[in-house]
């Protein structure tokens, strides 16, 4: 059993059930049970839906709203998105109380699997709650570690971190996973919480290095892409310098501000690169204000999803830079290929935004971008372009 039919559950739901398990997905949206359920995957995920047909098919996959299916399951694994705060703060306790909506269905034997990125500390917390119920029931962490539009990839090809206080739990959650990866590493929870953190602060870090260098390089009229290319060239030591542009998503901004809070609120260098990522939308507008009357023009902003071919817009910093250019400018319009009308109603078709603006920023590199023919001025960051990332 699967909790949680989201962007990290629904792939693993799949794959596992591709893998010859039986799984049934419990997610508390009756839209999105009858939407996996007909075999459609909810979001862009390449290669899921057509999985999810065939284990469909095979009567190895069923979705349900109703919680006493956790019951029925061998194991569960709960994945539970684990938001920070309108203070940046994590809530430890939000993955019990949701656990608490199906522990009674919770039963001798059976082995309970976080999946969700928490807070260190959580997997002991759950162990604690387990046992307060009487239940024989070993709790194991074994974080996600995927990354959207790779995960019929990278669930069978990335090793799996597995922890577990007990080494029943330990040698069950390794079999689990032992169906999808070869490689299990194993951690002990503490561990194993606290390296889903750093993997996904580490990245948030090296995004706001490079965004940093963008403009140090941009505030004196240098191109910041020539300068990347020529120093990653045959260079292993600086192959990993990632290229400037919005550093955004559920995931790394909230796992920095949860190490950030682990820390005591001392963890400098996270709160700095939260300062350089968040506030890159700001700058690339005062940068344009330096060189064109806002005020007088309409901007088209070019994607709104947080990553390149994407439909997923959480914590996308295209609506930040969208807000702040409200205050700005004349006229704001956006367009993406991927984000539906149900999502954001306000977006356009690409031709109507060409042919409306007057400015263009592309916030999001989708590929759809890429050769784009206009007489507008582009402030394009990502240089999708391929003129450079000067603004």
């Amino acid at each position: 059993m699967i909790g949680g039919g989201g962007h990290v559950g629904l792939p693993l739901a799949i794959a596992l059930a591709d893998r010859g398990s039986s799984v049934v997905v419990y997610d508390l949206s009756a839209k999105a049970v009858d939407t996996i359920n007909a075999g459609r995957v909810p979001f862009s995920e390449p290669g899921a839906e057509e999985v999810l047909k065939r284990v469909i098919a095979a009567g190895r996959f069923t979705a349900s709203t109703d919680p006493s299916v956790v019951g029925t399951a061998r194991n569960v694994v709960v994945v539970i998105g684990t938001p920070v705060d309108e203070h940046l703060n994590p809530d430890p306790n939000a993955i019990p109380a949701a656990l608490d909506g199906c522990s009674q269905y919770f039963s001798d034997g059976q082995l309970l699997v976080l999946r969700s990125t928490v807070y260190p500390g959580v997997t002991a917390l759950v162990e604690k709650m387990v046992a307060a119920l009487g239940v024989d029931m070993p709790v194991a962490f074994c974080p996600e570690r995927i990354a959207e539009h790779k995960a019929m990839e990278e669930l069978f090809t990335l090793p799996q971190i597995v922890s577990s206080r007990s080494t029943v739990g330990r040698e069950r959650a390794a079999e689990l996973f032992s169906t999808l990866t070869e490689k299990i590493v194993h951690l002990e929870p503490e561990e194993a919480e606290l390296a889903k953190l750093f993997t996904n602060t580490w990245r948030y870090i090296k995004f706001a290095a490079a965004n940093q260098f963008y403009m140090m390089a941009n505030d004196r009229g240098l191109d910041f892409e020539k300068i990347r290319a020529g120093l990653t060239q045959d260079y292993p030591r600086a192959k990993d310098l990632p290229g400037a542009g919005f550093a955004a998503g559920p995931c790394l901004f909230k796992d920095t501000m949860q190490l950030a809070a682990f820390s005591d609120n001392k963890f400098s260098l996270g709160h700095s690169a939260m300062l350089v990522n968040e506030g890159l939308p700001l700058y690339l507008v005062s940068q344009l204000e330096k060189r064109f009357d806002l005020s007088e023009l309409t901007v088209g902003i070019l994607g709104m999803s947080f990553k390149a071919g994407s439909d997923d817009i959480r914590s996308s910093l295209s609506y930040k830079l969208r807000r702040v250019l409200k205050f700005k400018a004349k006229a704001v319009i956006g367009t993406d290929p991927y984000v539906s009308d149900e999502v954001d109603d306000t977006l356009l078709p690409l031709d109507e935004v060409l042919k409306k603006a007057d400015l263009l920023i592309v916030a999001t590199p989708h590929d759809e971008y890429r050769g784009l023919v206009t007489d507008k001025p582009i402030a394009d960051v990502w240089n999708v372009q391929g003129a450079g990332v000067v603004v």
